[in-house]
């Protein structure tokens, strides 16, 4: 017991010691962070949990997402792949006399300016939102809503989940945004 209380001491006066030194000679901590590719973090939406009356707008929501998720991560180039799916989709299922929403899914697929792709996407999230009402067998689809979103104008998109992962931020303001409406199917 006195060898430990002995070392206690010891060890308590070492590390007062090297804080008094430590406050004389204060150097700026060096931290290095990796930018590249390799070590972004990806970030993925919510498995969808919704059940829809129609096949075909769940694979049309269920693309929506993939757009959603590729902006989420800040991926030009995927945005613009996954667009391009959804712009065909949409002209699969005869909405083609619909030429805005085909002309901001195209706007998306044709460019890799992910300021551009954000703003087509805002047209593309509310035509989805149109789509979905009534098309819920059961579950439920978020509205969600950033408000700093196209410098205060705000903005809305559709998710399969309840936390925000903000299309129009990315990494930047991955969190900003609420729930702001509840599109649900009859349960």
């Amino acid at each position: 017991m006195k060898k430990i209380s002995i070392l206690l001491i010891v060890l308590s006066s070492v590390a007062f010691y090297s804080c008094k030194e430590n406050s004389k000679e204060v150097e700026p901590e060096v931290v290095t962070i990796d930018n590249s590719a390799d070590s972004q973090e990806i970030y993925e939406v919510a498995e969808v949990k919704a059940e829809f009356n129609d096949p075909k707008i769940e694979n049309l929501f269920k693309q929506y997402l993939k757009v959603e998720n590729a902006l989420i991560n800040t991926d030009a180039k995927y945005t613009a792949l996954e667009s391009s799916k959804l712009s065909t989709m949409i002209k699969e299922m005869g909405v083609d006399s619909d030429e805005e929403i085909l002309k901001a899914t195209n706007g998306m697929a044709e460019t890799e300016n992910i300021a551009l792709q954000r703003e087509h996407f805002e047209p593309v999230s509310e035509w989805m939102e149109n789509k979905l009402q009534g098309a819920l067998a059961s579950g439920t689809i978020y509205k969600q809503y950033c408000p700093m979103a196209f410098n205060n104008r705000g903005a809305s998109w559709l998710s399969s989940g309840k936390d925000v992962l903000n299309p129009y931020f990315g990494d930047k303001m991955l969190k900003c945004g609420r729930v702001e409406a509840e599109i649900t199917g009859v349960q």
